[in-house]
């Protein structure tokens, strides 16, 4: 565990953004190079995948960690403190990196009897298109994985306790952007313009007042920043612009909530004759659980000895995992970090080091169940 734990302290201490992984990257590739892999995959400019092939054939499963950091800084006062000016893991990345360290090194030791076991360390998950790019890319198309799992560090939940759910376990989100264009004119002649300032209070009266009758889940919108003109008391304006933050916990439920709150826009647009655009940015689908992979990780839990929480609802915040479950048998399950763990995204937040072992003894289990 001393290695483990050091390796994941120099993480810590030098973290990096979303796409610039390249000191990350490098320091997991050689940690991991000792423990012989027996294939190596660059994808893209950070992201690295690590297979250990077996004798003969069988499932594929796959393993993901995410290589990211975030752009906060940190306030604790450890030997191991982010180094970088205003970025820090926060999110306790650093930590699931080393969760599958840990598992590459095992399975070096205990190399698969049948198929083959992938290990992802995927860039830019704090910023959707990461597990996107990966999906699409071409290496990592041909890999079809039959099974991929993940965990996600869980603060204000008993150390080490794994919290598992069948369905959807985190919720989809997405960014909106709308635009609206009108026609500027002279404060003392609005007449002669078309202000949006009518339209965005419409807009977002109807978008709070959505049905949610209409929805199998909880769905909820919310405004994040408005714009209207420029501060010129002389001058009315003749564009806006609306933000929100759409989520749900089923991907039927947000896609019945886009089109309702696009067509909110273009019925407004029109009633206050305006021009619109709208646009989505940072999509994430919802990630949903395959029935046996949450079989698979009951049992692997099970064998550890850890004691399992079954969830009743998905969690609120989102996580890019979806779009491998969209596309594959997907496993996702919560690590307890302590019950007194500052929040994810907190600038105090620090992953645990005493969960590492428990995080590598779930997953080296599924690995046995799938491919030894």
């Amino acid at each position: 565990m001393k290695e483990l734990i050091k390796l994941r302290h120099e993480l810590h201490k030098h973290p990096e953004v979303s796409n610039n992984e390249f000191a990350t990257s490098e320091r997991i590739l050689a940690f991991i190079q000792k423990y012989s892999p027996d294939e190596v995959i660059k994808l893209g400019k950070t992201g690295l995948i690590f297979i250990y092939n077996g004798e003969k054939p069988g499932k594929t499963t796959l393993f993901r960690a995410e290589l990211d950091a975030l752009p906060i800084t940190e306030i604790n006062n450890l030997d191991y403190t982010s180094a970088a000016k205003g970025v820090a893991h926060s999110c306790g990345h650093d930590g699931h990196m080393t969760v599958l360290a840990g598992l590459a090194k095992k399975i070096s030791q205990n190399r698969p009897h049948k198929g083959r076991a992938v290990i992802l360390f995927q860039p830019a998950e704090e910023v959707e298109q990461g597990a996107k790019d990966v999906i699409e890319h071409p290496d990592f198309i041909k890999l079809k994985p039959d099974y991929v799992f993940a965990l996600h560090n869980i603060p204000g939940v008993e150390k080490s306790k794994i919290l598992i759910k069948q369905g959807s376990f985190a919720a989809a989100s997405k960014g909106m952007t709308i635009k609206l264009f009108g026609k500027t004119s002279h404060a003392a002649e609005p007449e002669n313009g078309i202000n949006p300032a009518i339209a965005i209070s419409k807009i977002i009266k109807r978008l709070n007042d959505l049905n949610q009758d209409k929805f199998s889940d909880l769905t909820f919108l919310t405004i994040i920043h408005v714009l209207l003109g420029k501060i010129s008391f002389g001058t009315s304006p003749g564009y806006a612009e609306i933000r929100a933050t759409l989520r749900a916990f089923e991907n039927k439920d947000m896609k019945l909530l886009t089109e309702r709150a696009e067509q909110i826009v273009y019925q407004v647009a029109k009633e206050e004759k305006l021009k619109k655009e709208i646009s989505f940015s940072e999509v994430f689908p919802a990630v949903v659980n395959n029935n046996e992979c949450v079989k698979i990780i009951e049992k692997a839990v099970e064998e550890a000895n850890l004691t399992i929480e079954r969830m009743k609802k998905p969690f609120r915040w989102s996580e890019d995992f979806g779009y491998f479950s969209n596309e594959y048998k997907g496993g996702f399950f919560g690590l307890g970090s302590g019950i007194n763990q500052p929040a994810l995204h907190n600038p105090d937040y620090d992953f645990p080091d005493d969960i590492i072992k428990s995080g590598v003894e779930v997953f080296f289990n599924i690995y046995k169940k799938l491919n030894l």
